[in-house]
């Protein structure tokens, strides 16, 4: 009885290990949310659901505040870029482990879909399939808090805090940065670039810290005024307060991703060009064989010159051919008028020679 007692709070003991030992976050694959701004109308909602592509109801939903957005963004960017109300909206849906982020925005006119996929790996959010939207064109910063509601209530798990806070400043120092470099992608690839070195950084002052961003910078090709500088500056150190290893694993993972997306873009934008020059073949091919083209040769002047001459001469010998024509006839003509002529005088000769006689012959 005691050693059955023992074996049963030894079983005990190993479903407590085996509970404790399991990962803390299992979401199935395919798990999906949406977020709604609070203040948008109906007919907006049906807007952006059409935008992601859903009919509503067929998705669970949850909405968003104003006030929820500015516990992020609250005092890292100013008023008129929060506003005061909640339009921008979010579809998430989870993928499969090391599937990656893949993000896709509409009417989002300040962040871009590469700045959301780094702040999310900054907040922990990894291997999903993220929409934003809205009924018309914002600036895009809010919807990173409906991404963080989303995530969290298809997990059922808390992300940590500080990661929030963090994400959300780097979303918007990327989307400063971009601004003053007129180049969203290496607005990014800097800010990622700074990333990696955070592990390097807790013992820096603040001095050798602004010396290795200025590298970096110059690296692409920029010199970053003061104000730009110091927020960085402000980013890196709010990054140190978390799992850096972690960071530093997703943020290689993501510029793998994006570098090789960019090769990507550039085989098919390779790949597009060679069609048009097949296209254009073809179009020359046609050209040159039913005419119509610029490249159709004009004849050669001399040729036209002597087909001119051949056509003058033919002109001129039908006129030669139809003169002496006309001189024959007249000629013909003249003939026929003398003939007459000669036949009504020997008539007349002999009319008169007759009268003669006659005249004769009664006086006598």
């Amino acid at each position: 009885m005691k050693r059955c007692k023992k074996l049963i709070s030894l079983a005990l003991v190993l479903c407590m290990i085996m509970a404790l030992a399991a990962p803390a976050l299992a979401v199935d694959a395919g798990e999906e949310r949406v977020v709604i701004g609070a203040d948008l109308t109906e007919d907006q909602i049906l807007t952006v659901y059409a935008q992601f592509g859903l009919l509503r109801g067929s998705v669970t939903e949850l909405t968003v505040t104003n006030a929820e957005e500015r516990t992020y963004l609250e005092g890292i960017v100013s008023d008129s870029v929060i506003g005061t109300r909640s339009i921008s909206c979010v579809y998430i849906k989870i993928l499969e482990e090391d599937a990656g982020l893949t993000v896709t925005t509409t009417n989002i006119s300040w962040c871009t879909e590469d700045m959301y996929r780094s702040a999310m790996t900054t907040a922990g959010i990894y291997d999903a399939e993220v929409m934003v939207g809205a009924p018309y064109s914002v600036s895009g910063t809010a919807a990173l808090t409906g991404i963080y509601k989303a995530y969290e209530d298809i997990t059922g798990e808390e992300l940590e805090e500080e990661a929030k806070s963090a994400a959300a400043d780097e979303l918007v120092v990327t989307a400063e940065l971009a601004d003053e470099l007129e180049n969203e992608e290496d607005a990014v690839a800097i800010v990622n670039d700074v990333k990696m070195i955070v592990d390097e950084t807790e013992d820096m002052t603040d001095e050798e810290l602004q010396e290795e961003i200025e590298t970096i910078a110059d690296d692409y090709g920029y010199t970053l005024d003061q104000d730009l500088i110091d927020k960085i500056i402000e980013l890196v150190r709010s990054l140190e307060q978390l799992d850096v290893s972690q960071l530093q694993e997703k943020v290689q993972a993501l510029q793998e991703t994006l570098a090789t997306a960019e090769e990507y873009a550039q085989e098919a934008l390779t790949f597009g060009q060679k069609i048009v020059q097949f296209f254009q073949k073809i179009i020359d091919a046609f050209t040159s064989i039913f005419g119509g083209g610029d490249d159709e040769e004009e004849p050669e002047p001399t040729e036209a010159v002597t087909d001119t001459e051949t056509a003058t001469d033919t002109d001129e010998a039908a006129a030669e051919a139809e003169t002496d024509t006309a001189t024959e006839t007249e000629t013909e003509s003249e003939a026929e008028i003398e003939a007459e002529t000669e036949a009504v005088t020997e008539v007349e000769t002999e009319t008169e020679a007759t009268a003669g006689e006659d005249t004769t012959e009664a006086v006598g």
